[in-house]
């Protein structure tokens, strides 16, 4: 299945049914007053959260949405059928704003959270509701409001807890796949991650977070180079960023720097967040060349910590430590000490 988080649409509420026309007809009631019955309400536009959902991929194939209009007024002061609402269903953390003047509308992040973005018409006074001490037989009605149209877009961001970056091939993949039940694809090669993964980690009984696993940026991403920053607005709601760095690289200082370079180009307030340091793949040194590393510079400066998710070297209490921050910025949103970026 495509990934796609982002899309825009069209829609049109249902206009207001006119009001009617029309005067009482009945035996030994020879001048029957005005009976004509108000229109029908119009149908809205109505967008739901809803956690099967994944992508917004099926507003690439259909753009335009339209609810029906409510029915004329009838005799006997019946007011007119009114318009069925249009439920449009999109993934839980899916932003919602105006195309034209990019006002945010709503951010869906609960299950089943809704949002009308288009009201339908109102319907038109039927002749009845025009009767005055001086017109007794009014022959006017209301033709209904028209239903609200405009166009919307769509932003999905992944709500996940951790967020991981990295360069190519920094091992995100396989420690998501090694700390979750998550099976993103894994090779020797740049860019095997081309679209987000979210794993659920278990952190002991009753205790869990999801970690989102961004396809790597390289120097350079924030001008559009390899995968650019499309998916970087994936990691905005995480409580924690851990930065995943080759210990074979050259130079960790440089990567560490980069990476929080075009983090903050995207998007200042990602620096602002809490963030921890790995160094990957210590499957790939010596006991000895491992010793060297855990002296280094890099190590003391950031209080970085060598990691192997291939031989699980690390991994229960890296989980312990994401499981710290997830903890406090949910305490901080549940009793309101704090402000959640």
């Amino acid at each position: 299945m495509n990934f796609i988080d982002t899309a825009w649409i069209n829609v049109k509420a249902g206009d207001g049914g006119p009001g009617h026309i029309s005067f009482r007809r009945e035996k030994y009631v020879p001048k029957g007053g005005p009976d004509g019955g108000n229109g029908g309400k119009g149908g809205s536009i109505i967008i739901e959260a809803d956690r099967q959902l994944g992508t917004l991929l099926d507003f690439t194939y259909r753009r335009h949405y339209k609810a029906v209009s409510g029915a004329r007024g009838g005799q006997s002061n019946c007011t007119g059928k009114s318009g069925d609402d249009v439920i449009i269903r999109v993934p839980v953390g899916t932003v919602i704003r105006d195309k034209v003047t990019k006002e945010q509308i709503a951010d869906l992040t609960q299950q089943g959270q809704r949002v009308t973005v288009a009201h339908g018409g109102m319907g038109g006074r039927g002749n009845s509701e025009f009767v005055t001490s001086i017109n007794q037989a009014p022959r006017m009605s209301d033709p209904g409001t028209p239903g609200e149209e405009r166009d919307i877009e769509f932003e999905l961001k992944i709500l996940a807890d951790v967020g991981l970056v990295g360069f190519p091939n920094a091992g995100k993949s396989t420690l998501i796949a090694t700390i979750s039940a998550a099976r993103p694809k894994i090779a020797d090669y740049p860019f095997t991650t081309l679209v987000p993964n979210l794993g659920l980690v278990r952190a002991g009984e009753y205790r869990s977070f999801t970690v989102a696993d961004i396809p790597g940026l390289i120097e350079g991403a924030h001008e559009g180079k390899g995968l650019g920053i499309q998916f970087l607005r994936h990691i905005e709601r995480t409580a924690v960023l851990l930065f995943m760095i080759d210990i074979m690289s050259e130079d960790p200082e440089k990567d560490l720097k980069t990476l929080r370079n075009e983090l903050g180009q995207y998007s200042a307030s990602l620096l602002k967040k809490p963030w921890l340091v790995r160094l990957t793949k210590a499957d790939t040194l010596t006991p000895e060349e491992l010793t060297v590393v855990a002296k280094s510079k890099f190590v003391k400066k950031h209080s970085a910590k060598i990691i192997s998710s291939v031989a699980h070297d690390g991994m229960t209490e890296l989980v312990e430590d994401l499981w710290k921050y997830v903890q406090d910025m949910r305490n901080s949103q549940e009793f309101g000490t704090g402000l959640v970026e």
